[in-house]
């Protein structure tokens, strides 16, 4: 992944896992969201999905693929990289590691959008003025 990366630290625990401890594909989105969290915090000076009064960001595709399995207690590491696609809508990827094995990459598309009208708006331009200069 290019680009200005934001990297979050986390642990696997009990809650991620099945019943013989590897994490469960849908675990992986809880590590996508922990690390946009403090992405958004730290970097666009913000909390998701609550921007202000008026603009909310809504998720309007993901995806992820899985290489290897992560199992209870492991230590990961997820890698943010944001971009934006047009004047509405944001690209977050992220890719999971542990140690030196890439387990799972992924994305989230989110939309900017009135709350009220619930219709899509155009990005606050104090987040796509950080964004930018995250390139």
């Amino acid at each position: 992944m290019a680009g200005k990366e934001f990297v979050w630290d986390d642990r696997v625990r009990i809650y991620d896992t099945d019943s013989q401890g590897i994490v469960h594909y849908a675990g992986y989105y809880r590590f996508f969201t922990n690390a946009f969290e403090q992405f958004s915090r730290e970097r666009l000076g913000s909390e998701f999905p609550l921007v202000s009064e008026r603009v909310w960001f809504v998720v309007v595709e993901s995806n992820a693929k899985y290489y290897k399995p992560a199992r209870l207690g492991d230590k990961l590491r997820t890698h943010v990289h944001a971009s934006i696609l047009g004047k509405k809508a944001m690209r977050f990827d992220f890719r999971i590691h542990r140690g030196n094995d890439v387990l799972c990459d992924g994305y989230v598309v989110q939309v900017a959008i009135d709350r009220r009208r619930w219709k899509a708006v155009a990005i606050p331009q104090g987040i796509t003025r950080r964004l930018e200069k995250l390139r």
